[in-house]
């Protein structure tokens, strides 16, 4: 074999259907490539006039039309931008990948930028194809003396250029529809899609079906202008009151004056904001304009929280607003949109390259021109730029949220319960930003007073150093909640799912500290002294006793408590608890904690009770064995709720009344 050199080449009908169908995820996305190329047409133009090398006249309206068509099953794009001459189009169109946008930012490399220029890579177009079987460019180029050019593509790999007849700058395609696209040439699958792409974008973009009938507005004469089309004159006549006068006579008074108006054909609206909020600058924007276009684009009826605006030129250029809304937590699924812009192009939501996964919470919109994108456009080049952003919008919403505890604490404290999750997931999941946020984190404590966790720690420094309390269920968990606030002990609140792992993170990050919920083993501040022997023999009793009762064996503990009135309560240790949590979390709540060293729930009596006494007294009483239910049930009511068949015997036995007991006990 002898040796060879060469070089590459690439067959129209061998790559063409790998642009058509994998190039692109979502096959509607054609609307937005196309009508970008048009906004870039625009966009040229402009810079083109800017630079003195062009002149748009100072009345003509630069715009992007789409014009779709259901009985045709066509769509057509018509924009007034650069337009093309006979070489480019050649050059542009009949080579695949050669981006127009690309030739125009190197020829003008000295004289303007790529900040506004949407097109890269020269693929965009081909995404007609996806949809339509025949597609047509009619074009006519800014150039002076250039002549307009018909192309003309079936199936994408074959055309047919010729001389056209078209007389105004710009371009129009039009998309012949394959019969599984025809959806797309209906008006409101069209308004869909330009709604989900096309809402921001930088030139105004019109939509109009060419087969409706036209519709009608009436202004006022005053109103109207030169772009209007008059139907017909209106005049309202004057309206008139007939009033008595003082003397008893009436007059015929004008209460409103004659009225000149015009009926004209329905005044085009564009789909389009072209200069949206996150393009101005913060201190252009009011309160009312931020909450009217969080309402606008996330389409909720609840007030945000508060914001943060991202406005940033160097080292790289990224603007956006980050909205924090009511989390509701009872929600399996709180995940948010935040919806990420390349110069105003929708490009995707939630891309998790570019916005840090705790971020997922908020809702809010990117904008970076710098973005590395994939050639479709639908997803990033993960590199070390795109951490540098992810990176400075979680130090953006850590400094927003930092300065708020500081000078603003009154409504940081007010916002709290609702943001807390969001904070706790962020130090979950990103160091540095917990990094930011330690010293910021509060809890809410029995006395809906907002702490620190430095604050927490010092508030039971002197009986149990480096412990903070806690409760998951303040209702539920009542009797313990009241035992801690006789004793002057103070617990905090923490009842989202997300505060187990976080407390459990706090624990490693602080040598020393324990959070302790508040139906833990009782310490030394709620008993008082019992004597080991005395201990024993009353466990002993009424574990006999309660076994008989309720049929089985059941861990006992006795305590002398100080609080006479608490007769039973169920404690278990942080650690079991823990254990149990995270077996329910893996679908394990059947298994017994003991198989991974817990001890599991342990009832204790308070020997001090009155109820408690009458059992010690009276083991084969006719009521102990009623007792020793109602005990046990009324210790689970504090510490969990009951199943239906427990909660429907403790009914019953409540409705017993006049219970009886030895005299020997007392009353009960």
């Amino acid at each position: 074999m002898s040796a060879k050199h060469g070089s590459l080449s690439i067959n129209s009908e061998n790559i063409f259907p790998i642009i058509k169908k994998w190039l692109y995820s979502d096959h509607d996305i054609f609307y937005r490539e196309l009508i970008s190329n048009g906004c870039d047409a625009i966009t040229k133009l402009k810079k083109l006039d800017m630079m003195g090398e062009t002149e748009i006249a100072d009345d003509e309206e630069l715009k992007v039309q789409v014009i779709v068509n259901p009985n045709e099953k066509t769509i057509t794009f018509i924009d007034n931008g650069i337009g093309m001459t006979e070489d480019e189009v050649d050059e542009y169109i009949n080579q695949i990948a050669f981006s127009g946008a690309e030739a125009f930012l190197e020829q003008y490399k000295d004289k303007t930028s790529d900040d506004q220029i949407i097109g890269h890579f020269g693929l965009g177009f081909y995404s007609a194809f996806m949809v339509a079987d025949r597609v047509t460019i009619d074009t006519l180029s800014y150039k002076k003396d250039a002549k307009a050019v018909l192309w003309d593509c079936e199936d994408g790999t074959e055309f047919n250029m010729s001389e056209s007849d078209k007389t105004t700058r710009g371009t129009k395609i039009t998309l012949y529809l394959n019969e599984d696209s025809v959806e797309f040439a209906n008006m409101y699958r069209a308004r869909e899609v330009l709604d989900k792409y096309c809402s921001f974008m930088p030139v105004e973009i019109f939509l109009s079906d060419e087969t409706a009938e036209p519709e009608y507005e009436t202004i006022d004469e005053s109103e109207l202008t030169e772009k209007d089309t008059v139907i017909e004159h209106i005049v309202e006549p004057a309206k008139t009151e007939e009033k008595e006068k003082e003397d008893g006579t009436k007059e015929t008074v004008e209460v409103e004056p004659e009225k000149k108006k015009v009926k004209v054909l329905k005044r085009p609206v564009s789909i389009s904001d072209t200069t949206p909020l996150w393009t101005k600058h913060p201190n252009e924007c009011s309160d009312e304009e931020y909450r009217a276009f969080y309402h606008k684009v996330f389409m909720d009826y609840k007030e945000p929280l508060f914001w943060i605006h991202l406005n940033m030129d160097y080292p790289f250029n990224l603007k956006g607003i980050l909205y924090f809304p009511k989390i509701n937590m009872e929600y399996e699924s709180i995940e948010g949109t935040i919806k990420l812009y390349n110069n105003q192009v929708f490009i995707a939501d939630n891309i998790k390259e570019v916005i840090p996964e705790f971020l997922m919470l908020l809702k809010g919109v990117i904008d970076c021109p710098d973005l590395p994108l994939n050639v479709s456009r639908s997803a990033l080049q993960n590199d070390g730029f795109v951490k540098k952003i992810s990176d400075y919008i979680t130090k953006k919403v850590a400094d927003k949220l930092s300065g708020m505890c500081k000078t603003d604490k009154e409504n940081y404290e007010k916002y709290w319960d609702d943001i807390s999750p969001f904070i706790k997931y962020g130090c979950l999941k990103d160091e540095k930003f917990c990094e930011k946020m330690s010293d910021y984190v509060l809890f809410k404590n029995l006395d809906n007073k907002y702490l620190t966790f430095k604050e927490c720690l010092e508030e039971n420094k002197e009986n149990h150093e480096n412990t903070i309390f806690y409760t998951n269920d303040p209702v539920q968990q009542s009797q313990y909640v009241n035992m801690f606030k006789a004793q002057g002990i103070d617990a905090v609140i923490l009842k989202d799912s997300i505060d187990q792992p976080f407390i459990t993170q706090l624990e490693s990050k602080n040598e020393g500290v324990k959070f302790k919920r508040i139906d833990d083993e009782l310490n030394d501040s709620f008993t008082e002294e019992l004597s080991e022997d005395e201990e024993k023999s009353l466990k002993e009793k009424l574990s006999e006793t309660f076994k008989k009762a309720l049929g089985r064996e059941i861990d006992i503990k006795v305590q002398k408590l100080k609080d006479e009135k608490v007769s039973s309560m169920i404690t278990v240790s942080e650690e079991t608890r823990r254990m149990q949590d995270m077996m329910k979390m893996y679908g394990m709540s059947n298994m017994d904690p003991s198989m991974f060293g817990g001890a599991g729930e342990t009832l204790t009596l308070n020997a001090s009770n009155n109820l408690v006494k009458y059992i010690l007294d009276n083991p084969e009483g006719e009521n102990t064995e009623l007792i020793c239910k109602q005990l046990y049930d009324l210790a689970l009511i504090s510490h969990t709720p009951l199943n239906p068949e427990s909660m429907t015997a403790f009914i019953e036995r409540s409705l017993i009344r006049n219970i009886s007991v030895s005299s020997r006990s007392g009353e009960i």
